[in-house]
């Protein structure tokens, strides 16, 4: 009698995987939320100066020779959150897109792969970075542009923050996902243009050579590193 009472029962649906529910990215984002305030609190005059000095065209060196080691750790917190952050939003794109890739193969592991792609981005680019400025251009002016880059970086990260929370709990939808996502890339290579023509480029004639090596530099990256990420998801997706 009792193991047919046991027996009547049926199998219930397992609950898909979301974001929302996921422990590990509520975590980094409250490690986010304090960073970013421990940073603003500590570092808000200097944060303040970079953007000045980024609109204001001011000649002066590299961050790293003109800050405190304390505010370099923290500029370097903000950029390691960008990246962060960016590796979120993508993990976020490949649930809505792809949901099988979440069922087969570990969310943490796809979310550490995705910031790690976002990290490997940042530090290649900082690197071609320093090496043209080494071949084509003064050391004065590669720093300042590097100073410039780092900036933008850091207030990426502050956008993208809010961001990350409505598109985490609030469900945006992925054509929402993808319209802001593209706004805050297009305005920030815009602002990338507009630094570029104030460092490098003083004469009208020079831009078009100018946008050849910024849609060398800027647009096909960023193709590469969606291409990337499509290519890992596809490669564990045939071995899972």
């Amino acid at each position: 009698m009792i193991a047919a009472i046991l027996n009547s029962g049926f199998e219930g649906t397992p609950i898909s995987y979301s974001p929302r529910t996921d422990d590990v990215i509520a975590l980094t984002l409250l490690a986010c939320f304090f960073l970013s305030s421990i940073a603003l609190a500590r570092g808000k005059k200097f944060l303040t100066q970079q953007v000045k000095d980024f609109v204001l065209h001011r000649e002066r060196t590299s961050i790293f020779d003109s800050s405190t080691a304390a505010d370099v750790r923290y500029l370097l917190v903000l950029v390691v959150q960008t990246c962060v952050l960016t590796g979120i939003v993508f993990f976020n794109y490949f649930h809505d897109t792809c949901p099988m890739l979440m069922t087969r193969v570990s969310p943490l592991l796809l979310l550490g792969i995705y910031v790690g792609f976002c990290l490997a981005y940042f530090l290649l680019k900082w690197l071609l970075y320093m090496f043209l400025g080494w071949v084509f251009f003064d050391k004065n002016k590669t720093n300042m542009w590097l100073e410039s880059y780092s900036t933008l970086i850091y207030y990426v990260g502050f956008a993208l923050f809010p961001f990350v929370l409505f598109l985490v709990y609030f469900d945006l939808n992925l054509t929402n996902l993808v319209i802001i996502g593209l706004i805050i890339l297009i305005f920030t290579k815009i602002l990338m243009f507009y630094k570029w023509i104030k460092l490098f480029f003083h004469q009208l004639s020079a831009v078009f050579l100018l946008i050849l090596y910024f849609c060398a530099l800027e647009i096909i990256p960023c193709l590469l590193l969606y291409q990337g990420m499509i290519q890992v998801n596809n490669v564990l997706l045939i071995k899972n």
